[in-house]
């Protein structure tokens, strides 16, 4: 597997809740990843991690050394080098390539030309999320690198992680039909689901008591995720002593260290738990009665598999897709949004508080709505192993 992770948790995490569930007693799996804190995860037995050169995106096309301070070509070419020298040595029966079809700056071409040239029946699995951007800037971006071409020649199957009801890429992105053929809509990826004792402990560490309310506040890796924290504890501040729950935020481990230190000390000030990162999220988002968060792919997968209402505050830059998914779950009940162009305090604690007092609506459509992902990988891997296909 395949994860390039230049910004933020989403791709890792993504990656690494896949190979947790595809794992079987034949099967073994190797991430390639450009993650700083992929070492932070715990990895089950039979999964293991090769760990290329980080990168961090300066601008749209840019992108520099996250530590090493060498040329940014040197260190593509180290990425590039040890993705192929990985793949000839591990020799993958499967070799799934999460997000971008062509790997950073082109990275992952040369290992899909020699898979296919070399060891042709080896299946190649492009992964996509939901929602990539808006649909002229994906068309754009797409005819600009060729990548319609790499779809059409060097890829066996595109899995979309998501429902085609609530957003269809085949026709937003303009797939042709041959391509078309390929693509599985595998449903949205499930997350671990902790029992209740588990919860109960979870409740219990942070000091909660059985009646109390809890919000949890995360902005994934934390990059841009600053002005959520700054209007959550804006929207507290101006409450004071009135306040009806109780609060943790989770800033993420990408935000910059001076955004940091003023999210822990106004925290402090108010008795709000705070991290920087938090090992198990699906525990604490199954002990909050209310989630507020960016509207990544990852964490909206994990708050839905919990059963947990969400108030999400979706980025617009560099790309549109936490906007575009944000109204395609309200459309069907299952989040509620506020566009960060008009979030304040005071919008932010209505929202907060409306949905802490009547969450009914959003749990009936989110008990009813199924994360099938898994399921559905699992079943084009036994296609596979059986030679059905």
């Amino acid at each position: 597997m395949y994860s390039h992770d230049t910004y933020g948790l989403g791709h890792i995490r993504r990656t690494m809740a896949i190979a947790s569930q595809l794992i079987g007693s034949r099967t073994n799996i190797l991430i390639l990843t450009g993650s700083p804190i992929a070492g932070r995860f715990a990895f089950p037995e039979q999964i293991d991690f090769v760990r290329i050169p980080g990168m961090i995106k300066k601008t749209k096309d840019e992108y520099l050394p996250l530590s090493i301070k060498i040329n940014p070509k040197h260190a593509l070419d180290i990425r590039k080098n040890i993705i192929t020298a990985t793949a000839k040595t591990f020799q993958p029966h499967l070799f799934i390539v999460d997000k971008e079809p062509l790997g950073l700056k082109k990275e992952v071409l040369p290992t899909l030309r020699w898979l296919r040239r070399c060891q042709p029946a080896t299946r190649t699995i492009l992964g996509l999320r939901d929602i990539m951007d808006d649909a002229q800037t994906v068309r754009h971006d797409w005819n600009a690198k060729g990548v319609y071409e790499t779809l059409e020649n060097l890829y066996s199957e595109i899995w979309i992680y998501g429902n085609r009801e609530f957003y269809d890429p085949i026709h937003e992105y303009a797939i042709s039909e041959s391509i078309s053929r390929k693509i599985h809509f595998t449903g949205y990826i499930p997350r671990k689901v902790p029992n209740k004792n588990v919860v109960q402990n979870t409740r219990k560490e942070q000091g909660l008591e059985k009646t109390d309310k809890l919000v949890v506040v995360t902005t994934g890796g934390g990059g841009d995720g600053y002005p959520v924290m700054d209007n959550f504890l804006s929207m507290l501040e101006s409450q004071k002593q009135s306040t009806s729950f109780k609060s943790i935020l989770i800033t993420g481990p990408f935000m910059p260290k001076n955004e940091r230190k003023q999210v822990f000390k106004r925290a402090r000030k108010l008795g709000v738990r705070t991290f920087h990162f938090y090992r198990g999220m699906e525990k604490i988002f199954a002990a909050a009665d209310l989630v507020v968060c960016m509207g990544g792919y990852n964490t909206l997968c994990e708050t839905l598999s919990q059963g947990t209402v969400s108030l999400i505050i979706p980025r617009v830059n560099p790309r549109k897709e936490q906007l575009i998914r944000a109204k395609a779950f309200q459309e069907h009940h299952l989040v509620d949004y506020i566009p960060l162009d008009t979030l304040s305090p005071k919008i932010l604690g209505k929202k907060v508080f409306e949905l802490l007092e009547s969450p009914a609506p959003f749990n009936r459509a989110i008990s009813g709505f199924k994360l099938t992902g898994i399921e559905t990988m699992g079943q084009r891997l036994q296609a596979f192993r059986c030679g059905r296909i």
